[in-house]
């Protein structure tokens, strides 16, 4: 921790006196002598420089280049022993520190330059213990804030240990958490802009408009959860350097810890989704195991992506993964047999589909069909799963995911369960009229068809067939006479009709 030279003026036993110049807040970080007449090579800044004057050039215009020399190496200013080589200080000597702005100061004969480098090293000295002593009790503070608070308390504990303004940017550069306040407007759009040029740097520190700006990204291997940013007067010194990376990794491990909860919780949720999908499991056990994917209203919807190839089903599970990531819902998603299934909160999931499509990788895409159930309460989830079923069995390979809702109709014939049934009663029904048709050219089955699809009218079925309604009636009872049925019950006709669409496009 470097010494200001206003400090050093004000230790009067020392007898020192400000001849010339200004900046008091000048850093010294070394007091040492040197009476050589050039000694800026070995001159790295922050140095209090102690001459007598022995090596000073005799000319005015020398004097004032040796104090320009002396100033661009950044020295913190210069010590002039008096009642040596030189009685007092020479008047063009404070003439060229004015002009300059150096602190030039007086040391009195009475003062050794000995007291002084003692002086400043034992301040030095000092200052380091009680930064370290400041770090050693920071650390334990932030340890504990983000245990408590997480991010933000930690982001105000740094803040009051550094004295300056600290932010937590997420990886886009966007602001998280400030303390004590956000940044001025426009600084943001410039710290996003150093961090896009710094690509996947660690870091870095520059002066922007007389305010300095360090940051760091908060590393997890090639993830990161974002940058933490410090705004000060000057550079971090070594200590503060130290708390920013504490404070880093104390970020890391906050993400990180979360992190590994967040995947045993996916892995709790599969199972629960995986016992939830078993006939033999209890309707209850989803209003319980399966809460956490519900709405406001205790609703939840069921995605189904179906026929997935199997070398492609991890990769696809990853997608939709992390697409309800994206959508911040609960992780419910189970994979096996070429299906993934997905349970989501039915309030918050419009276009919830859609993105599922989007995220799936395009050679995969082609084959699948996805189908999405409607609103059920979470204890009515087997409905909700079969529907999403029967909703993706409707659905085209590759096409826009089916609603439940959209296959009226067409839900009997979606499922292989459903389209055996049918082609079974349609081999019992349509087979005579088949027969008959084929035989004797009676056209009955399309007949049967335009009279069912009519609802009975026969003007209407007539009209579609292009006959007269008497031949109509004449065909529908040769199909009574062969079937052995009446056209009159309902129930009749409505197994009619299904064989009939069982067997027709």
């Amino acid at each position: 921790m470097p010494v200001p030279v206003r400090w050093l003026l004000a230790q009067r036993d020392l007898g020192l006196v400000l001849r010339g110049g200004d900046g008091l807040d000048r850093a010294i970080g070394l007091a040492l002598t040197t009476e050589l007449a050039e000694p800026y090579p070995w001159l790295s800044g922050r140095e209090l420089v102690l001459t007598t004057g022995l090596g000073l050039p005799a000319s005015t215009s020398g004097r004032a280049d040796y104090l320009r020399g002396l100033d661009g190496c950044g020295i913190a200013g210069v010590g002039f022993g008096t009642g040596l080589t030189h009685p007092r200080v020479p008047a063009d000597l404070i003439a060229a520190a004015d002009e300059i702005g150096l602190p030039l100061i007086e040391v009195p004969l009475r003062t050794p330059f000995a007291a002084v480098i003692t002086r400043v090293s034992a301040r030095l000295a000092e200052l380091q213990y009680d930064a370290v002593l400041h770090a050693s009790r920071a650390q334990p503070k932030m340890t504990r804030a983000v245990l408590t608070g997480g991010a933000p308390a930690l982001v105000a504990e740094l803040s009051v240990s550094l004295r300056a303004t600290v932010l937590l940017l997420d990886p886009s550069a966007r602001l998280v958490h400030a303390h004590p306040a956000a940044p001025p407007e426009g600084l943001g759009d410039r710290i996003a802009e150093l961090l896009a040029a710094e690509g996947d740097s660690m870091g870095f520190a520059v002066q922007q408009g007389g305010r300095s700006i360090a940051a760091q990204r908060i590393g997890i291997g090639r993830r990161s959860p974002g940058y933490l940013v410090v705004l000060g007067g000057g550079p971090l010194d070594p200590i503060a350097q130290i708390l920013l990376g504490h404070a880093n990794s104390l970020l890391a491990l906050d993400f990180e810890k979360p992190q590994r909860l967040r995947a045993e919780q996916r892995a709790l949720n599969t199972r629960a989704l995986e016992l939830a999908l078993d006939p033999a499991t209890d309707a209850a056990f989803a209003s319980v195991h399966l809460a956490d994917a519900t709405d406001a209203d205790g609703r939840i919807r069921v995605l189904v992506v179906d026929r997935v190839p199997g070398p492609v089903l991890s990769e696809v599970t990853g997608a939709i993964r992390e697409s309800v990531r994206r959508d911040d819902f609960p992780s419910f998603i189970h994979a096996a047999g070429g299906r993934v299934t997905v349970v989501v909160p039915a309030a918050d999931s419009a276009g919830f589909g859609e993105r599922i499509a989007a995220a799936i990788p395009t050679a995969a895409r082609r084959s699948v069909r996805i189908g999405v159930s409607r609103a059920h309460r979470v204890i009515e989830f087997a409905r909700a799963a079969d529907g999403a079923a029967s909703a993706a069995a409707a659905a085209e390979p590759g096409g826009r995911p089916t609603e439940f809702t959209d296959i009226a109709g067409r839900a009997l014939f979606a499922s292989d369960a459903g389209r055996q049934l049918l082609d079974l009663l349609a081999d019992n029904l349509l087979g005579p009229l088949a027969e008959s048709d084929r035989d004797r050219h009676t056209d009955l089955v399309p007949s049967l068809r335009a009279y069912l699809e009519s609802n009975g009218h026969w003007e209407s079925a007539a009209a579609d067939l292009g006959v007269h309604r008497h031949t109509l009636r004449k065909r529908m009872t040769q199909v009574q006479e062969l079937l052995g049925v009446d056209l009159g019950v309902a129930r009749v006709r409505a197994e009619l009709l299904l064989a009939l669409l069982a067997r027709t496009p």
